[in-house]
């Protein structure tokens, strides 16, 4: 085995959730925020990745949203772009847009500023898309700075993606 360009734990997840799509033979997509590239980028660190992923928008800003995946204006207007309708947007927008048969989405507020009372820092909405499935979402408020937030969240998106 070669060695892994990640560490142990996002290794180890990236390998599940590439084992995890494989077996049901199924391709993957990541729409990312808060992460920039990160989940699709610890997919990819595993040699061989390329029969089970397709694809990842990284869509930092609201505009890429909306012209990466469709994202309605006006939902991230309502609602902010750290929200459960935008995830589910953003998550079902990357199904729509590509070969994957399964997606995650991630939207947050990683820090260590633009935090709310609402929305404070380590606020992280997940979107989950799958054909033949209802969109779902979850919320998580993670601990720490800005790389322990991201880090968190590629965690539990390389999860939602094996689910």
């Amino acid at each position: 085995m070669t060695e892994s360009l990640l560490p142990g734990d996002l290794d180890a997840a990236a390998r599940a959730a590439l084992d995890r799509l494989r077996e049901r033979g199924v391709m993957a997509a990541t729409a990312e925020s808060c992460t920039g590239g990160l989940i699709a980028a610890a997919l990819t660190a595993i040699a061989g990745s390329s029969d089970v992923v397709d694809r990842g928008f990284v869509t930092y800003s609201n505009e890429a949203k909306t012209e990466m995946l469709g994202v309605d204006a006006a939902l991230i207007a309502h609602h902010g772009a750290v929200s459960s309708p935008v995830a589910a947007a953003m998550a079902e927008g990357a199904l729509a847009r590509s070969r994957a048969g399964r997606t995650v989405s991630v939207t947050g507020v990683a820090g260590p500023g633009g935090g709310s009372a609402d929305k404070p820092v380590g606020t992280v909405w997940f979107g989950v898309a799958a054909e033949g499935e209802q969109t779902r979402t979850e919320r998580h408020v993670f601990p720490g700075d800005r790389a322990a937030v991201r880090h968190a969240t590629v965690l539990r998106a390389l999860a939602l993606l094996a689910g």
